[in-house]
């Protein structure tokens, strides 16, 4: 009865019965959140010092992974409780991303890095080994990110549940790369990306939808997009101009996947160094992506600080989401976003700097 909340990462959790405990990555290490009846409290701080970029939770072994920022992976086998490190082989030691895949030889964990790269690990992360050819691909000379060190990241993994070797890899900001064997080669997916886009092949997360894993949902720095035919072609469902105009996480909801989650922020982190203040949100549609509302009741009017993670856990009857923002808040929904509440105020939940210029204006 396990759930994780954190900027990267798995964001869609399952289990037996209604979440008891809630894992959360901020920058200030990991907050081991528990339930008692309504009340949620926080039962242990964990890796303190580190700030959390992404997690996974692998449930057929229980193994629980954390990635950090400017740091190494670590590894726990009681559900946050107790970590230890599991960096062996990583050349990179700034994590991004998290996942797993279980193709037919096995578990595999795979860890996503900045400076772009990917990793590998068969053996529960003991050891890692590179996937260099995704670092091979043309045009990797334009990968970079508008803050220092302005190097661009493996931001997003998703596999494809009929072929965990069919996977989709997200480089923010530089393409959108797909390989059918596990890694070891990739091709670029670029129908998204336009000549007169503001930013330059900004992707932010992909998402497979469940009923159908040809379709695609990817969310980026230019919107929201939608591809049927497993990303040779995307339409531009939301544009810069939209209510959340710098979408980032997407979730389905578990019992009809045309009914999604998103939250984001109305403008991109340039802005928030001048304004101070994200104007946040989460939003809900009911059709696939094709409209969509505000489902933000309970969640502070008008939000100064960015939502830099959701996530979703659901069990047979029901389903609860966790959002979490740059000033540390931890919100629930438990009646499909119709109403959210406070559980936690914890260190900030922030994907890079991306809590310090929202934090100027409360200073």
């Amino acid at each position: 009865m396990l759930a994780c909340l954190a900027p990267n990462g798995q964001n869609v959790f399952k289990g037996g019965g209604p979440c008891s405990r809630l894992v959360v990555g901020t920058l200030d290490g990991l907050k081991v959140l528990e339930r008692d009846g309504a009340t949620w409290r926080v039962a242990a701080t964990k890796l303190d010092g580190s700030h959390i970029s992404c997690t996974t939770y692998e449930p057929k072994h229980r193994g629980l992974f954390a990635g950090v920022h400017e740091g190494s992976v670590y590894y726990s086998a009681d559900e946050g409780m107790t970590w230890q490190e599991r960096g062996n082989g990583l050349t990179i030691k700034h994590v991004f991303t998290l996942a797993y895949a279980e193709p037919p030889a096995g578990v595999v964990i795979y860890a996503g890095t900045e400076p772009a790269a990917l990793f590998k690990s068969h053996d529960y992360g003991q050891s890692w080994q590179e996937l260099p050819a995704l670092r091979g691909v043309p045009d990797t000379d334009k990968w970079c990110f508008p803050a220092p060190p302005h190097q661009g990241h493996t931001k997003t993994l998703a596999f494809d549940p009929r072929d965990q070797n069919h996977i989709y890899a997200g480089i923010e900001q530089g393409a959108l790369l797909e390989t059918s064997d596990g890694g070891y080669s990739w091709t670029e997916l670029d129908d998204f990306s336009k000549p007169d886009d503001l930013v330059y092949k900004d992707v932010h997360q992909v998402f497979l939808r469940p009923s159908n894993p040809d379709e695609i949902f990817m969310t980026g720095g230019m919107g929201l997009y939608h591809s049927t035919d497993r990303g040779r072609h995307f339409e531009h469902l939301t544009g810069r101009d939209f209510r959340i105009g710098y979408p980032d996480q997407l979730v389905f909801h578990p019992q009809d996947d045309r009914v999604l989650f998103m939250s984001g922020s109305s403008s991109n982190p340039g802005s928030w160094r001048q304004s101070h203040h994200a104007k946040s949100t989460i939003m809900r549609s009911r059709d696939g992506g094709k409209t969509w509302e505000e489902a933000n009741r309970g969640l502070p009017a008008d939000m100064r600080a960015n939502i830099e993670a959701m996530s979703i856990y659901s069990w047979p009857g029901g389903f609860a989401l966790f959002a979490g923002n740059t000033d540390g808040d931890v919100f629930l929904s438990e009646d499909g976003a119709n109403s959210w509440t406070a559980i936690a105020h914890l260190s900030p939940v922030s994907k890079g700097g991306h809590f310090r210029p929202l934090q100027a204006a409360a200073a």
